[in-house]
């Protein structure tokens, strides 16, 4: 984020970004949350995962498109997350494992809705291919990749929305892992 591709061993303050409450870090590109409730990116760009409507790489932060409210952001690999205020999830980037929870494999360049999923108090990107939320009733909700039944519905069934994850109750966080 500090307009150039020169690797630094020493710390350098991303550009013309302030008043940041949250990062998030994909495999190549970067989210940040301003406190006035817009998403950020920088870095690689081409599956759309900086969702500018671009697959433009970019070295320095550009703002996620005509999106707003946003209080909570996740990044995997290709693929970004938000949280939004009225505790809808949206998502953009890569999506050839249904990813992104909009019912299809189709990559965006910007945000859209995951669909069938409301009441959302927390998020996580699983490393390359799948996606949790964490809702209101502690109930935790996946999507995406499931070939070594990651989505924990007891199946090995990539899923293009949210299902639940089975057995599990009264959770309080959600945090997904790199690879699984």
């Amino acid at each position: 984020g500090d307009s150039s591709n020169i690797n630094r061993n020493v710390p350098v303050q991303v550009h013309g970004l302030t008043g940041i409450i949250a990062i998030a870090l994909g495999g190549s590109h970067s989210l940040a949350l301003k406190n006035d409730n817009t998403v950020w990116a920088w870095g690689d760009n081409g599956y759309g995962e900086l969702g500018d409507s671009t697959v433009i790489d970019r070295t320095t932060p550009v703002q996620v498109k005509a999106f707003t409210g946003a209080i909570a952001i996740a990044a995997g690999a290709e693929h970004s997350l938000a949280l939004k205020n009225d505790n809808t999830v949206w998502a953009w980037g890569y999506n050839g494992y249904h990813q992104l929870g909009d019912g299809t494999t189709t990559n965006r360049s910007y945000p859209v809705q995951v669909g069938g999923l409301t009441n959302v108090s927390a998020i996580s990107a699983g490393g390359y291919r799948h996606t949790l939320a964490l809702k209101n009733d502690s109930t935790i909700w996946a999507w995406g990749w499931n070939n070594m039944g990651q989505l924990g519905d007891s199946t090995i069934i990539d899923r293009g929305a949210p299902v639940q994850v089975l057995t599990l109750t009264g959770v309080i966080a959600v945090a997904g892992a790199w690879q699984h």
